[in-house]
């Protein structure tokens, strides 16, 4: 069995995989050979991006597969890693970002001791970066005052998080049978489906292992990225999917047993309803206010207890405050938190 297996989900993307793989390749450092690679790609027409997946795979025969369907989006993509999957570890890095040599010699290290062993780590986490590359810039997304450094904990022991802090596709590593014992299956043809792959593993998440270094670096500044605004607002159709998916996966607060993970789920679904109703006010139609409506009362119907309390949180109130005045104030405080905490 591998140590970890490492997916990246390619469409279109022979400008920029290399970079990415060759990131990857270095966490086999000494040799050892006990990661794979796999490579999918996603129905890719308009590079040769099919071509050099099969080059990687013929100089690395025993370590980078290359495989080949039909386009299906992020999340069929990443649903095939999964299915192809032999590591005891499974990790997404997305084609146009990079996991860092040095963080992750430390990241191998412990998750090699833990395919020694008959129970291993659930969920090792590690920081994220967002790579401003055009601006020069980079913000390092940290989890210090949630969990303890190199300890295995439980969701009882951990501490706060804040704001502007979640546990993303980025910063997670899950043990792979974990991932198939719960059922997880990301829907196709659809962007933000990140946010379902770390969301509904969570309450099956018995132990939780921190390294306290920069391991994933998230490249930000391409202009038909997913968290573009403009793209955003293209595709708001799919963020309400992926809301709604999340909504059904998990009902809060039963199936979560740590009432400290039900905090942390419960605001993290707020968020998700944050953004939804901030992007439905983007341009003011009709069409846009049903939406918003249908988002609300989809939560409501679902889980009333749920909805009243994240009905009426700071965040959500101030995202849905009627008339136009209420529309501009909650897109100003959606730019301001954007230059704040420099999320896209």
């Amino acid at each position: 069995m591998k140590t970890v297996s490492f997916a990246i989900p390619c469409y279109n993307s022979a400008a920029y995989m290399d970079t990415c793989i060759e990131s990857i390749l270095a966490c086999d450092e000494d040799g050892r050979g006990d990661i794979e690679i796999l490579i999918v790609d996603d129905g890719s027409t308009k590079d040769d991006t099919g071509e050099k997946a099969d080059a990687w795979q013929e100089r690395f025969p025993g370590i980078i597969r290359a495989i080949h369907q039909e386009n299906g989006g992020h999340g069929a993509a990443v649903n095939t890693g999964l299915a192809h999957a032999t590591g005891r570890y499974f990790k997404v890095v997305d084609s146009d970002d990079w996991l860092d040599t040095d963080a992750m010699r430390d990241v191998m290290a412990y998750l090699r001791r833990q395919c020694e062993l008959k129970d291993s780590t659930d969920m090792v986490v590690a920081n994220y970066v967002y790579e401003k590359v055009h601006e020069g810039s980079r913000t390092v997304m940290h989890y210090r005052n949630v969990f303890p450094e190199r300890k295995e904990i439980g969701w009882d022991e951990i501490g706060h998080f804040g704001q502007s802090q979640y546990l993303l596709m980025h910063s997670v590593i899950y043990r792979t049978e974990l991932l198939r014992d719960c059922g997880l299956k990301l829907p196709e043809h659809t962007f933000y489906v990140d946010n379902i792959f770390v969301y509904v593993p969570l309450p099956h998440v018995k132990t939780i292992y921190y390294l306290n270094v920069d391991m994933y670096r998230y490249f930000i500044g391409r202009e038909d990225q997913s968290v573009n605004e403009k793209v955003m607002y293209s595709r708001r159709d799919q963020q309400l999917r992926v809301t709604r998916t999340m909504i059904d996966a998990v009902r809060l607060p039963d199936d979560v047993p740590s009432k400290k993970l039900q905090r942390y789920m419960e605001n993290y679904l707020s968020m998700m309803m944050c953004i939804c109703s901030i992007f439905l006010r983007l341009e003011k139609t009709d069409e846009n206010e049903r939406d918003r409506a249908a988002i609300w009362k989809y939560l409501e119907t679902q889980n009333p207890a749920l909805y009243k309390r994240i009905r009426y949180t700071v965040l959500n109130w101030g995202s849905n405050i009627p008339t136009e005045v209420g529309r501009r104030f909650a897109l100003s405080a959606y730019h301001i938190a954007r230059r704040v905490f420099k999320f896209n």
